[in-house]
Order: C-alpha cells, then structure tokens, then sequence
C-alpha cells in the first residue's frame, strides 16, 4: 500500500479516472516491480552480496561488516526521507520526474558495482556508495509508484492491484535469477554456469566480471522494464499552490500519527510489532547467502541454486499459509510462522563448516564437490527451506491481519502507515548485524543479532488482540 497514503486523510484518495487507466496503464505500473525486484534478488541477497564478502574482500568478516553498514546507512536514509516525499507525492506535483530522478540512482548505483574487481580495495568505497545510491533508489521510488495507485484503481480494487504487482516482482527475481545464474555467471572453479554451459559472454573468471555483470546486468533490466510506466500509466494534473499542499500533507501526517496512537492502540501495537519482525525478517535473507557462501564457499551455481530453492519455498508458503488464514486466524499463522522462522533461523546458524546443530560433527565440504553434497549443506538447505516456507504466510499474514484491524474508513490512511512501518527501521538490524560482526569478528553472532529483532516482535504481536 503507499506510502504517500500516510499524508492523506481517511477517505480523500484519488479517485482513478477509467478513461486513462486501461489495461496499459496497469500492466506500466504492475511492471515496476518485475523492474526492481532483480535488483533485490541478485544484488542484495543471493549472488553480488556473497561476493562482495567473500571474492571481493580478503577478510570475509570484516566485508560482512562494512556490507551491512552500507544497507543500514542507505536505509537509513531512505526511511528519513520517505514520509516527506510521501506529502510531495500528496501535495500536488507529479510522481514520474521524482521516479525518474531515482531510476537515474538506481541505474548508475547498479552500474557503479561492476568497479568491484578483486584485490582492488581501493575501490571498496566506490562500490559501497554505488550500491547506497541504488539502495536509496529503489526504496525512495517505489514511494512515488505506490502512491500513484489510488489513482489507477478504484479502492475495491487496491489489493488486487498490490497483490499483482507483489506476484510479478516474485516471478521476475526468480527469472532473472534464473537467467543469470544459467547463462551468464559461472563458477570460478569450472568455469560453467548453474546450467552447465559456457557463459553466453566471454567473461573473465580472474577479475570474475560474470559476478560484477550482476550490478549492470541489474541496472539493464531495470531501465527496460520500467520504460511501460512512464510510456502508458498516466500521472496527474498538477495542482496549484504546490508549496501549500505539500506543507498540508506534512501537517496531515502529523494529525495521522497522533490518531493512531491516541485512539486506535492495538492498530499501532501491531504496527510496532510487525517493523521489528519485519526488520528481522529482512536482515536474516539479506545475510542467510552470505554466510553460507563464506561457511561451504558456495559460488554462483551454489547461490543460484539456494535462490530459486527459497523462491518457490516461499511460494508455497504464502499459498499454504492464505488457506490456514482463512479457516485459524491471521494473527496465529504470523505466531506460528514467526516460531518457526526464528527456529529455522537458530538452525541456519547452527552450521558451520564442521559442525551441524552446534555440536554434532560432520565432514567438511571438499572442494569441487557437488552442490549440496556434504551433510553440512544439506542440513543448512533443509533450515533455510523452512525459512522460505515461514516468510510467505509472515508477510501475506501481516497485511491480512491489519485489514481485519482497520476501523471503517481508516484502511487506506492505515496501510500507508503500514507501508512506512516496514520501511522507516530497516537500517536497524544491518547496522546492528555490522556492529556486532565487526566488534567480534564473527558473522554468525552478527547475524544472530536480527534474532533480537524477530523475539521482539513477536512478543508485541501476542499482546495485540485480534479477532
């Protein structure tokens, strides 16, 4: 839901206007997300993030560190700029010259990664700052995108709108990933791509350009596949007195945040809840492939493989989890998935190259083995399936949940606090993940910090009651 919905009151959204908003219009807008969800696949969790650690840095650790610093500040960022970009985009002016700005972020942030040849430490801030403008991007675009919503469609219509454009980024991170894990990416051990072939570019496996081809690879696809939102899905009319209605839309958000506090507590109490197990949600995919990539020394197949793995878990469990909705409640499948997430979590973390469950001995991976062929990587698989499993129900769950919650007339102006619940502390677990790991030394007690995170949640969320 949007986040400019924050500085709208309950009621005075957009009425869409069926004479502009055809099929083309729609299809423009629900391709922004097939657009950016690459970038999140490729760059922030499954290939570039694993490399950047552990074949870019000589200290995996110490990459750890400075990669989580890099997500925390960018997000940072982005969430103290949000809520007043979320009134620009309420106040009058029109969103596509702000999506614009943040596409040429994106797509230059995303480029700026191919700089992260081996041995070239000299080049770690360059690549740092190029993934933060990316970051900043894609977080503080998809503000403008999603406040042009209420005026595509009308308020019937908004979950279908939402839950489409969620379903095709899914599909389009699982087939760029696909794509690049089969064709372009090859492991520096064989030489061959997750498909077995040779790359379909000639790269260089020294300098492993096919791992920095993810950034501009990433950046390509972005600039294609957001072409449809600025070619056929409509902004608005610019109204007058822009300056008085963006100051209207700041006064308004204010009013907001007060109204949910003062008279409608179990709505924020969720809300409360749902950003910290959110953020925890976040930092344990964001660092789940990083580590295995530094525990069994995955490569591109390995990543690959793991990232297709957890896409389809995912898949299902959003699908399993809607039905147990439905027939138990939304508030005790988010309880339950959430036990199971941090279970499954623990478990992830209780791998290492020898051991599995903290103690129980196993043989180390031997280099060149297949994938997934050691006990070790078998046992992680099988807890980071179950993470996958328990993340689909958590996030359709939650929206679910606050839909049941939201006074009559309040659920637009609610889901955009929702929207921004889930954005506004995500800097938080990175920075603690980078605090920790580099105070330690130790990547597995910088990601078991994001358990803090998921406990705390989940103990606001018993005390929020629920129908």
């Amino acid at each position: 839901m949007p986040t400019g919905a924050l500085s709208q009151p309950a009621g005075a959204a957009e009425k869409p206007e069926p004479s502009r908003t055809g099929k083309r219009a729609l299809l423009g807008w629900v391709l922004f997300d097939w657009a950016t969800q690459p970038f999140y696949t490729l760059v922030v969790t499954f290939l570039f993030a694993p490399y950047f650690v552990n074949g870019f840095m000589a200290d995996p650790a110490h990459g750890s560190a400075l990669w989580a610093y890099a997500t925390g500040i960018a997000e940072l960022i982005a969430a103290t700029l949000a809520p007043v970009l979320g009134a620009v985009a309420d106040g009058g002016q029109r969103r596509k010259p702000w999506i614009a700005v943040f596409s040429v972020l994106i797509v230059a942030g995303s480029c700026g990664l191919w700089a992260a040849i081996p041995g070239r430490t000299d080049l770690v801030p360059v690549v740092l700052i190029a993934f933060g403008l990316a970051t900043i991007g894609a977080e503080l675009a998809t503000v403008f995108t999603n406040a042009m919503m209420v005026s595509l469609v009308s308020g019937r219509r908004l979950g279908t709108l939402s839950g489409l454009g969620w379903a095709t980024g899914y599909v389009g991170g699982l087939v760029s990933l696909a794509l690049v894990a089969g064709l372009l990416v090859a492991d520096p051990n064989t030489g061959k791509t997750l498909l077995g072939l040779q790359p379909i570019v000639p790269l260089d496996p020294v300098t492993r350009e096919g791992d920095r081809l993810v950034g501009p690879f990433s950046g390509l696809w972005y600039l294609v596949f957001v072409l449809p939102l600025f070619l056929f899905t409509p902004d608005r009319t610019v109204k007058p007195h822009e300056a008085r209605a963006i100051r209207a839309g700041l006064t308004q958000l204010v009013r907001s945040v007060k109204d949910l506090v003062r008279n409608h507590g179990q709505v924020a109490l969720f809300l409360l809840a749902r950003m910290l197990y959110a953020d925890g949600l976040g930092a344990v995919f964001a660092f789940g492939g990083i580590y295995a990539a530094t525990v069994f020394g995955w490569g591109a197949t390995e990543l690959g493989l793991f990232g297709i793995v957890l896409t389809i878990a995912g898949t299902f469990g959003a699908v399993l989890g809607g039905l147990f909705d439905d027939r138990s409640g939304s508030k005790l499948v988010i309880v339950c998935m959430l036990l199971l997430f941090i279970a499954a979590a623990i478990g992830v973390l209780s791998v290492d190259r020898h051991h599995v469950l903290f103690v129980l001995p196993v043989e180390a991976k031997l280099p060149g083995s297949a994938p997934f062929s050691s006990a070790g990587e078998q046992v992680y698989l099988a807890f980071a399936i179950l993470i996958g499993l328990a993340s689909g129900p958590i996030q359709s769950s939650s929206r679910t949940l606050l839909a049941r919650l939201c006074p009559p007339g309040k659920t637009t102006e609610f889901f955009g606090f929702f929207s921004f619940s889930g954005k506004i502390t995500a800097f938080a677990a990175p920075l603690a993940i980078g605090a920790v790991t580099h105070l330690t030394g130790s990547q597995r007690l910088g990601i078991a910090s994001s358990l803090v995170f998921l406990i705390g949640g989940l103990l606001l969320l018993l005390r929020v009651k629920a129908k």
